[in-house]
């Protein structure tokens, strides 16, 4: 996924993300974080599995919800770690 994709929610918890090639990509939400004063969402790929799930920042605008794709490796490990503290 390219940075700054853009969403349409579809039903609920699963989300479509347009790619900057204009590709459609669905996903559903395991979870929102908080960490550092930003949110974040753990996606996973319709059909895929836990091991495929990516976290995205999450913003919004007057334009709606934006997700980017997180690549900072310190957030992503810390943004699993709370999710694996809520989940146990």
């Amino acid at each position: 996924m390219k940075d700054n994709t853009k969403n349409n929610f579809d039903n609920g918890d699963i989300i479509t993300l347009t790619t900057a090639d204009g590709e459609e990509v669905r996903f559903v939400e395991i979870a929102g974080i908080v960490y550092k004063g930003n949110y974040y969402v753990i996606l996973q790929p319709l059909g895929g599995t836990y091991d495929e799930a990516r976290v995205y920042k999450m913003t919004r605008d007057d334009y709606g919800d934006h997700f980017e794709i997180e690549l900072d490796e310190e957030i992503v490990d810390a943004v699993f770690e709370r999710y694996g503290r809520l989940i146990a």
